[in-house]
């Protein structure tokens, strides 16, 4: 029986929460990338210190019944009424090609489960009408999972791209260009994450057989989400090293669809780790081990992992050191002040020794992204693409001496030390781009006694990326709606700063915004989103209103209506 377009894309990215609803476990901050805490622009009310906060409330933005006839107003573009602003393009060094005034392209990221485990096109007449729809509201593209656990599933080597060829491919026709993620991290576990999407299955069964290939935390509780960088350049996956394997990936990929790099294909983001970031698994949803705005743990207690501390610590001339990681950091779910290595006044973090381990870890960190990052600049040179990393916007307990969560995460940022810099200048000599999270928050949305500072987070890695000369790109979150979000993110994009940064402010390169699902085609969030799309493409130096942007906006949804009806129930029959 042939589904009719409601259900199409009713179930684009499985159940979403309903307008004006969080569960508990909404609550807890986990990037897909970097999953943050909901924010909200009311005041909150939260508990007392080291209690579950009360869940936030999504601001109502009309009725929760989709008016999913929006969504295909696309085909208003087949029948000739184009309202697409001038395309844009890379440009070597990452900055991208815009109309005179300037403008940030924004990209919508694809359902996680856009490509089935039978490697097939999910919900194929929903995703055209979808992606239809994103077209002719002016967005520059799409970014997709490409899931290492489905292409390579069966054997080593074996690489099966199925139903990206045919998704990619409705890209093209459509005109929409492609940012590719290499994702080599397990889908499932952590917020947003609606379906399961495990590691290979020849992985899982070495990984198996060597438990130490997965990290692990001092009370020796494996994580399965991405393989530890202890092991990079260790021969332990059926003979090759982890890096080899995604190396071997990633020109896979690129001899498959060298037909669209740099005309379709016009980003790789490389994933290096959990949720694809570079950073470690400390702060793991699955199974209750951390909720927010707990400040993780390390995880550097598998033995490549602490054999690399060992060397670490005799070349130091401290062998002693070597043999485990801090043992007074506290649990998953502690705040700094609860632990003796991250609170304030004599914390572990701010002797020697916490100065020689958080340099050694954050180290490991760097290390294993410029391993991976020259496999993936010789493999993709002269193609045309820019190439990418996700950073974590981990913004809780900021505000703190410590800055715990981070250096947990494997970011050296304190009070005293700018934990980014190092990162910006790693992908600067990659030609990379640096890719944050978190751009939608303000501060006072968020629980002021986790001291929780995303806009202070986001001020201070912008300017260390312009201090490297990096390319800066930013996405969101969680899926926001309203206006107040997409005016942070407007402020953000246009990395202007209160402090002095020489004259050399500049837009973010590029925007994503998180996530095509059923809420977004809603009537209301519909004529919001377009008018956001449409304000990033005019660039900071508009000085058009918001609100008559939002009008012409409405506008646009109203005059095509009557073709949206028409595609509607021509895909009913």
């Amino acid at each position: 029986m042939a589904l009719n377009l409601s259900h199409q894309l009713g179930v684009l990215a499985g159940t979403p929460i309903k307008s004006g609803e969080m569960t508990d476990s909404s609550l807890s901050v986990s990037p897909p990338s970097a999953r943050m805490m909901m924010s909200k622009p009311i005041n909150i009310n939260y508990k007392s210190h080291g209690t579950d906060p009360s869940p936030p409330r999504s601001p109502v933005l009309g009725a929760t019944r989709a008016d999913l006839s929006v969504a295909c107003q696309a085909y208003a573009v087949e029948s000739g009424v184009e309202t697409v602003e001038e395309q844009r393009t890379y440009k070597e060094g990452g900055i991208v090609e815009k109309r005179e005034g300037g403008g940030v392209p924004v990209f919508v990221m694809m359902p996680l489960d856009s490509v089935t485990m039978g490697n097939t096109v999910n919900r194929r007449k929903a995703m055209k009408a979808s992606l239809q729809a994103l077209k002719s509201a002016g967005v520059e593209g799409i970014m997709i999972d490409v899931w290492w656990g489905l292409v390579e599933k069966e054997s080593p080597g074996t690489y099966n791209w199925g139903g990206y060829n045919e998704l990619l491919e409705m890209a093209k026709r459509l005109g929409l260009k492609v940012q590719a993620v290499m994702s080599f991290h397990q889908c499932g576990g952590n917020v947003g994450d609606s379906v399961t999407i495990p590691l290979p299955q020849w992985v899982i069964e070495e990984v198996d057989k060597d438990p130490e290939l997965a990290y692990t935390d001092q009370w020796g509780r494996r994580n399965h989400e991405y393989i530890s960088l202890g092991a990079d350049t260790l021969p332990v996956l059926k003979g090759r090293t982890p890096v080899q394997c995604y190396g071997d990936f990633m020109r896979a990929f690129r001899d498959n669809f060298k037909h669209l790099l740099g005309d379709t294909i016009v980003e790789i983001q490389v994933g290096m780790g959990p949720a694809g970031e570079l950073r470690y698994p400390s702060y793991p949803e699955q199974e209750g081990t951390w909720k927010f705005p707990g400040i993780g743990a390390f995880q550097c207690y598998d033995k490549y992992s602490l054999g690399s501390l060992k060397a670490a610590a005799e070349a130091y001339g401290k062998p002693e050191w070597g043999s485990t990681g801090p043992t007074d950091a506290g649990h998953y779910n502690n705040w700094p002040e609860d632990t003796q290595f991250f609170k304030k006044e004599d914390g572990g973090w701010n002797t020697e020794y916490g100065e020689f381990f958080l340099s050694w870890y954050s180290q490991m960190l760097l290390d294993h992204g410029e391993r991976i990052l020259s496999s993936a600049k010789s493999i993709f040179e002269s193609t045309g693409v820019k190439i990418s990393v996700k950073i974590a916007g981990i913004h809780w307990h900021y505000g703190t001496r410590s800055h715990a969560p981070e250096l947990t995460a494997g970011y050296y940022n304190t009070r005293f030390r700018d934990g980014y810099l190092p990162i910006a200048q790693m992908l600067a000599r990659h030609n990379a781009i640096f890719n944050f999270t978190c751009i939608e928050m303000r501060d006072h949305e968020q629980p002021q006694d986790a001291l929780c500072a995303p806009e202070k987070l986001v001020n201070q890695v912008a300017l260390a990326t312009l201090a490297a000369d990096v390319p800066l790109a930013g996405e969101n979150a969680l899926p926001r709606y309203d206006d107040y979000a997409h005016e942070q993110i407007l402020k953000a994009s246009a990395l202007s700063f209160d402090q002095n940064s020489e004259g050399k402010n500049q837009e973010m390169c590029a925007f994503t915004y998180l996530r095509m699902n059923p809420e977004l085609f809603q009537a209301n969030n519909w004529g919001k989103f377009v008018a956001f799309v449409k304000k990033m493409g005019e660039g900071r130096d508009s000085h058009r209103c918001w609100e008559e942007v939002e009008r012409e906006a409405q506008h646009f949804v109203h005059v095509t209506q009557p073709l949206v009806q028409e595609a509607a129930v021509a895909l009913t029959h």
